[in-house]
């Protein structure tokens, strides 16, 4: 996913705001770090599968903590509308899409099969079910069919997918402050509609508990392109309020009516607000000092770890929690997931994306000239081309 924003950056009236920061921006990463780590503990300190009883008696002072990770998804959420809008800004829809494909898919192909592997020999937390149900998984569209996910923790990228699918509309039509800003305004408008209306297609896009996070994380990016100015800080405060009418039912959905009844929800108010603040020091430049260097480097196995991490690990807690303390189980199966995720990210992510990216932009380049790289010349005779054929006109958006 790249985190790289333009040094020259033009207001919406083709000024440029002076001081306009370029490179990497550290920052995302180290939320992304946190972000991660959030997961990981509320799922490995909050959830009883894997030690076999309630986890408040296994962590009674880190139990207090971890109820709260699951809101290191909404933070993901926050990031990924500010990065999605960052890295799409001036391509093409076939460009975004092929940076999307090669940037998702390789660690997760890889993840798919290592937690099946896991789970097929030993199910103890959970079994793997039919094979369809595994190959489907590879195409991660088994939200949109009612297959079960191999792992729960990838319902998120399946909103991800709805996020991404409603943006290229916007890519389509060029990717531009005025577009941008209407966008918002138009999801905005689809999560408020979408409880009471009796619309399937509408309901399904709109994903009104997401969407406050990633339309506002699409405003603090214009705020860093563009400046602030009261119309986005008017977004990024809508979305504020919205996504804390949502914390009640996530919780109930992440810890169950019973841990639910017994778990003061304002910590986890004051979390979004964190969250939000935290994006709007970056988006205003008050974070940009922050460069540290191996910042970059534990970003990227935040995405490969988030997906090995949940069932594959939840089995080895509880098959080695009879012979190993629960810190040094906890911390053994952490180091061990963190690796594995290095391991992904160093020899599949990145070479296989490299070569899925090429291979993808080559397609998209047939599809643009009408000229597939190896047309079968033994099989379909020559014929000639009408004049004008397969043009695309002036004016009109590129695959």
């Amino acid at each position: 996913m790249s985190t790289r924003s333009s040094a020259g950056t033009s207001q919406p009236g083709g000024r440029t705001r002076a001081g306009a920061p370029g490179g990497r921006l550290a920052v995302l990463d180290g939320i992304r770090v946190l972000a991660a780590l959030a997961v990981l503990f509320y799922h490995y300190a909050a959830l009883e599968s894997a030690w076999g009883e309630p986890t408040a008696g296994v962590f009674p002072v880190a139990h207090r903590f971890a109820v709260y990770g699951w809101l290191g998804v909404e933070i993901f959420f926050l990031v990924s509308g500010f990065v999605i809008c960052m890295s799409a800004w001036g391509r093409s829809v076939g460009d975004f899409a092929v940076s999307r494909v090669s940037r998702l898919f390789p660690a997760y192909w890889a993840a798919v099969a290592f937690t099946t592997l896991v789970l097929f020999n030993w199910p103890e937390v959970r079994r793997v079910g039919a094979v369809s149900d595994v190959v489907v998984n590879l195409s991660m569209l088994q939200g949109g069919i009612g297959v079960p996910n191999i792992d729960d923790a990838y319902w998120t990228l399946f909103v991800e997918l709805k996020f991404y699918i409603l943006f290229a509309v916007v890519v389509m039509r060029g990717v531009t402050y005025r577009n941008c800003v209407l966008f918002c305004g138009l999801w905005t408008l689809a999560g408020v509609v979408a409880p009471s209306a009796d619309n399937g297609v509408l309901s399904f896009f709109a994903a009104p508990s997401a969407s406050p996070y990633f339309i506002a994380g699409i405003a603090f990016y214009l705020m860093r392109r563009f400046g602030p100015n009261a119309v986005l800080w008017a977004v990024v405060g809508v979305q504020f309020l919205l996504a804390q009418h949502y914390v009640h039912a996530r919780m109930l959905a992440s810890l169950g009516r019973g841990t639910t009844d017994q778990t003061p929800a304002w910590p986890a108010h004051a979390i979004i607000l964190l969250g939000f603040t935290v994006m709007a020091a970056l988006a205003l430049g008050a974070l940009d000092g922050i460069r540290w260097r191996w910042l970059p480097h534990a970003g990227a196995v935040t995405y490969p770890l988030y997906l090995i991490h949940m069932m594959a690990g939840l089995t080895f807690i509880h098959h080695f929690r009879r012979e190993v303390a629960p810190v040094p189980l906890f911390l053994g199966v952490t180091a061990c997931m963190v690796l594995l995720a290095w391991l992904i990210h160093r020899f599949v992510e990145r070479p296989l994306g490299r070569v899925l990216r090429d291979r993808l932009r080559r397609g998209v380049q047939d599809i643009r000239s009408a000229t597939p790289g190896r047309p079968s010349v033994d099989r379909l005779p020559a014929q000639p081309s009408a004049p004008g054929a397969e043009r695309i006109p002036a004016g009109r958006t590129r695959l």
